[in-house]
């Protein structure tokens, strides 16, 4: 396989077919099918703004050690493989500014992902993680991180210490409450905490004054908090199918909600499929316009 096959090294069969090179580093048969006896650089697509390396769609059980030594790349996606381990060697990938995971079997996630100082995008969705590493507050450049479909219940307290974060998913796991941790995180502009066992919403969720989308749609929530009609920067909320039955005088205070929103991708208040008492499913039919105006009716009268 080119320079590794080299009279240099004395090669010994390890076990499951490893080729074991000077008794120093192993490599699995994943680096003979994908490299073919090319040399490992040869496949980085060196981009305008990065460099990038993707094997997606492979059908690999392990990463290839190759991938180690490309020390360069910027971007990396491994997503919809069958991957049950992310090895600690994956810090020494130290300038990865996105990292895709996503449609893999990680149960978890090394502690030296914290190695990985320049990360900026982290997606692990499709997973089973049942947990989330400490250590993953050392990226304190990290602005997107998304979590969904897994098997999550809590966030270590320290991920409040990510103060860049601006997009965070965490729908689709078993939360019974929105993190305490995810209040403390002021850039946020993105929260999607849909799908999971959520029955109230914190008052705490006003401390995230830079909230622009706001999804939590299909849990169990039983009221509408005041404190949610504080984020006046919210462009779309989304409480759909939900035990909502009354609504806050004070929603007229979300100015930039646009309308009643019925498509799942449009800005707007998502309302739909809760109980509400009348008057307010007629006043629903008839646009935001009318609903703010008879919330507003009612607080002064």
């Amino acid at each position: 396989m080119g320079a590794r096959q080299s009279s240099a090294h004395s090669q010994d069969k390890g076990p499951k077919g490893m080729v074991l090179l000077a008794g120093r580093q192993k490599f699995s048969p994943w680096d003979d099918a994908l490299l073919s006896g090319k040399d490992p650089r040869s496949l980085l697509k060196r981009g305008m703004r990065h460099v990038s390396f993707s094997l997606v769609t492979k059908g690999m059980t392990d990463i290839p050690d190759f991938l180690w030594g490309l020390s360069e790349v910027q971007k990396l996606n491994l997503s919809h493989n069958q991957l049950r381990v992310l090895p600690p060697e994956v810090g020494k990938l130290t300038r990865l500014v996105v990292l895709n995971l996503c449609g893999n079997r990680l149960k978890s996630l090394p502690r030296e992902i914290s190695l990985l100082k320049s990360l900026k995008v982290l997606f692990v969705n499709m997973n089973c993680l049942t947990e989330m590493p400490a250590e993953l507050s050392a990226c304190k450049n990290l602005e997107v991180l998304s979590l969904s479909h897994n098997c999550l219940s809590q966030l270590p307290a320290s991920f409040a210490d990510l103060p860049r974060l601006r997009k965070l998913n965490i729908s689709n796991n078993y939360f019974a409450h929105i993190p305490i941790c995810v209040f403390s995180l002021k850039e946020l502009d993105f929260l999607h905490v849909g799908s999971n066992r959520l029955e109230n919403i914190a008052e705490s969720i006003q401390c995230l004054v830079s909230l622009q989308i706001f999804i939590a749609e299909r849990n169990n929530i039983h009221s509408f908090p005041r404190s949610l009609c504080l984020l006046t920067s919210l462009e779309l909320l989304n409480l759909n199918n939900n035990d909502i039955q009354t609504l806050p005088d004070e929603l007229y205070l979300l100015c930039r909600l646009a309308r009643i929103a019925w498509n799942p991708m449009d800005k707007g208040l998502h309302i739909s499929h809760n109980p509400l008492s009348k008057p307010l499913p007629e006043l629903v039919e008839g646009g935001l316009e009318m609903l703010f105006s008879y919330l507003k009716d009612k607080k002064h009268n």
